[in-house]
């Protein structure tokens, strides 16, 4: 299948703890900044997809709330929860309808606002066997790492380097959150949150905001000399029930990651895709999904990481900008994933520039121990 819509801007707030901005406030800047990048009016934007939930912006009717701020008054507008990357794969299918020349899919979270990421993500249990137990997704995320480090002989240290990779390359990134040169020692000393996971294996809570605008065929190259040209998705989401799941054979991810590279004609993911983003909240999780998505085999996360491969110079770059584990606005993180990706392939990264990236990868997972997930394959 030729590719019919094009990603023509994007744009980020700076992410950070207790942004002085408000949620409205944050929508209307990122929404302004792609006007301004594209020269469009906010009459040119026809459609809006708008991705957060009323538990993480501490309001009802939250998407409402901001429709207006996001360039959506009196216009067709419409609403995916939890994971921003569902609401970009809305407003690609709104495009690719033939109803819609341009949309723009929007996400903003401030976590600072909100209860504890914990407390909310617990109340994605069910109420009478998982939640009373305080199941979270960090102590479910620490469930897999245990079972992961059993199974496959995964270590720490291995775990460790990925936050060593992805905090290193966030210092080369203006808008992360949590950046800095540390060590394998200091993230196995940094305090203990759920055995293995310690502070640093874990993703920060952040206030951010992400957009992403999106075009036809016949019109994006009208809008930019460098469209970046969706190319394949896939999204898929497994058993509720932890219990139901082998944590380890991750079938979400694999279905997901199947369908993108079929649409998107990817055969051998290290061959190629030149960089990838993808959303790993924990320093495990990421090893994991290296396996699921393709890149190694099964229980050679760990391995794969010791090769160097996913550093900014390796052959297959992972998270140049330092990912969720540098910067975390809960609900607009997939979208932040699919912003960074394509900046790769626009040549628009900066100092986190991977050198001739053609072809990427944007990943977003969401519900406990990665429950959802989705894939997009992006190309120039």
């Amino acid at each position: 299948m030729s590719a019919e819509v094009a990603i023509v801007g994007v744009a980020q707030t700076k992410h950070g703890w207790g942004l002085q901005d408000t949620v409205r406030g944050m929508n209307y800047n990122v929404t302004k900044e792609i006007l301004e990048k594209t020269g469009l009016s906010v009459d040119d934007i026809e459609t809006i997809v708008s991705s957060t939930s009323d538990m993480w912006q501490g309001m009802g009717c939250s998407n409402v709330y901001h429709y207006d701020a996001a360039a959506g008054y009196l216009k067709d507008s419409t609403k995916a929860e939890e994971d921003s990357c569902l609401g970009f794969m809305y407003a690609y299918m709104r495009v690719l309808s033939g109803h819609f020349d341009i949309a723009m899919a929007i996400s903003a979270t401030k976590c600072s606002e909100v209860p504890p990421v914990a407390t909310l993500t617990n109340l994605y249990c069910d109420p009478f066997y998982q939640r009373p137990i305080a199941l979270d997704d960090v102590s479910s995320a620490a469930i897999q790492a245990r079972l992961y480090m059993e199974r496959y002989g995964i270590t720490e240290e291995q775990a460790a380097k990925v936050s060593v990779k992805s905090l290193g390359n966030a210092l080369r990134n203006p808008n992360a959150h949590r950046k800095m040169k540390i060590t394998v020692k200091d993230v196995l000393k940094s305090e203990k949150i759920a055995y293995p996971l310690k502070e640093l294996d874990v993703c920060p809570a952040s206030d951010g905001a992400c957009a992403v605008l999106l075009a036809s065929k016949k019109v994006a190259k009208k809008i930019t000399d460098t469209p970046v040209w969706i190319k394949g998705v896939g999204w898929n989401a497994d058993s509720y029930f932890l219990g139901d799941r082998d944590l380890l054979d991750v079938i979400a991810l694999k279905n997901a990651a199947r369908d993108a590279y079929k649409m998107g004609g990817i055969k051998d993911p290290l061959k190629d895709v030149d960089v990838a983003e993808i959303c790993a909240p924990t320093t495990f999780q990421e090893l994991l999904w290296y396996e699921n998505l393709g890149f190694c085999r099964k229980g050679e996360g760990g391995k794969f990481m010791d090769s160097g491969i996913t550093e900014m110079d390796g052959k297959l770059p992972v998270n140049p900008s330092g990912g969720v584990m540098a910067s975390n606005p809960y609900t607009a993180r997939g979208l932040m994933s699919i912003a960074e990706a394509s900046m790769q392939v626009m040549g628009g990264a900066g100092k986190h520039q991977v050198k001739g990236a053609k072809t990427a990868i944007a990943h977003g997972t969401h519900g406990l121990a990665g429950q959802l997930h989705s894939v997009i394959v992006l190309g120039g």
